[in-house]
């Protein structure tokens, strides 16, 4: 149980993160976007029905809100909670920043999401090339890897018409074998339901509020891709998160800050993290397929920082990003180069790639040091789904 003292911070935090979310989406309005547009938001889902968002004039005012917020952090009782609060006060001030005297892309990286700057390196991309190249070889595929890659696709390919269908009976085994190592609060009825979509800037999405996950069918989807959605934006991925943290909070387990997904900020790194190592958690990695699918998705969220860094670190121009991206995806077609341009183009969004980049790694360590002592998941999956985290906090579990 978390103290009361910091359960009051998490309801200060809350409205006032509710509160810059409001000043940011009125500062659009006063820009030409009508309230009914979709308007770019710093908290993306809001869970409460209670709290009232804080009146910030301006963005000093949120400076000095949150620059008390981040020093208050420093005398709540629990470690994990003083070094997670303060990161997130101090991501709020840096968007706050952001919005004011601007931050270079780099700072943006390292002030929001409280990661490495760097992107990907081509070290570090030659490396996952070499175990995909291995990997596609011991199963049986010649030639060199895009021909490798190539092969193996065609014999996963979802065709686009069928992907509704099979992503909803990957939910449902997701959703049994979820519920086979951890507690889903809730009763699979109440679990997501899949919407198709095209032209989005976005593979999937998790819509919680209407329990929908909107799948962008323009890349081209594979058995191995599916069954990674189905975990990421589903079961233990996001749609866990999200109702354990409904429930702890109105259970009074957990704090206020717990009802609100926030972008570009501490948690923005482990709330993809926790997605991704789903697929481990719940043993849909063994064959050599989910392996190799597990392997693609890693490299193509490098290829991602490196597209993003190109464009907005660099200088590249679109055309330019395009065609380094389209030579070296390996799989998912001009489908999933134009997602990953609309992407990382968003000036409210183009950081955010390197979470994706840096939260399975964070959190597949911890996840490692509990994956063979199933006596401790109960508590371990509280502390990692019941209450917020950074990079830094979810490797701080105390089991």
């Amino acid at each position: 149980m978390l103290s009361d003292r910091t359960m009051d911070y998490g309801e200060g935090l809350a409205t006032a993160l509710l509160g810059l979310d409001a000043l940011y989406a009125a500062e659009q309005t006063t820009e030409g976007a009508e309230i009914g547009d979709d308007i770019e938001r710093y908290v993306v889902l809001n869970m409460s029905t209670t709290h009232t968002p804080d009146a910030f004039s301006d963005y000093d005012a949120v400076i000095t809100r949150f620059t008390e917020l981040a020093a208050g952090a420093d005398g709540l009782p629990e470690v994990d909670r003083r070094r997670y609060y303060r990161q997130a006060a101090e991501s709020a001030v840096a968007f706050a920043t952001w919005r004011t005297t601007g931050l270079t892309f780099p700072e943006q990286i390292g002030r929001f999401l409280h990661i490495p700057t760097e992107p990907a390196s081509e070290a570090q991309l030659d490396a996952i090339r070499g175990k995909m190249r291995t990997l596609l070889t011991e199963m049986g595929f010649s030639g060199d890897l895009s021909r490798q890659a190539a092969d193996w696709e065609a014999g996963q390919r979802v065709p686009a018409d069928e992907v509704q269908g099979v992503l909803t009976e990957l939910m449902s085994e997701a959703w049994d074998r979820t519920v086979a190592v951890m507690d889903i609060p809730a009763e699979k009825s109440d679990g997501m339901k899949i919407r198709t979509v095209s032209g989005a800037p976005f593979n999937a999405r998790c819509d919680f509020s209407n329990r929908t996950v909107d799948l962008n069918i323009d890349p081209t989807l594979t058995m191995p891709s599916l069954r990674h959605l189905a975990v990421h934006e589903g079961y233990p991925g996001h749609y866990v998160q999200f109702i354990r943290r409904q429930v702890a909070y109105a259970e009074g387990r957990g704090p206020a800050d717990n009802l609100l997904s926030v972008v570009n900020t501490a948690s923005s790194t482990p709330f993809e993290g926790i997605a991704d190592v789903g697929l481990r958690v719940i043993g849909w990695d063994q064959g050599p397929d989910d392996r190799l699918g597990v392997l693609l998705s890693h490299y193509r969220s490098g290829l991602g920082t490196r597209a993003a860094w190109r464009l907005h670190a660099e200088g590249w121009s679109d055309e330019r990003v395009r065609h380094e991206l389209t030579r070296d995806a390996l799989v998912g077609g001009e489908g999933w180069v134009e997602g990953r341009m609309r992407f990382i183009s968003r000036h409210d969004r183009a950081a955010l790639i390197w979470s994706y980049w840096q939260g399975e790694p964070a959190v597949d360590a911890a996840w490692s040091k509990v994956a063979d002592r199933p006596e401790v998941w109960p508590a371990y999956f509280t502390y990692l789904y019941d209450r917020m985290h950074s990079a830094k906090t979810v490797g701080m579990f105390p089991g």
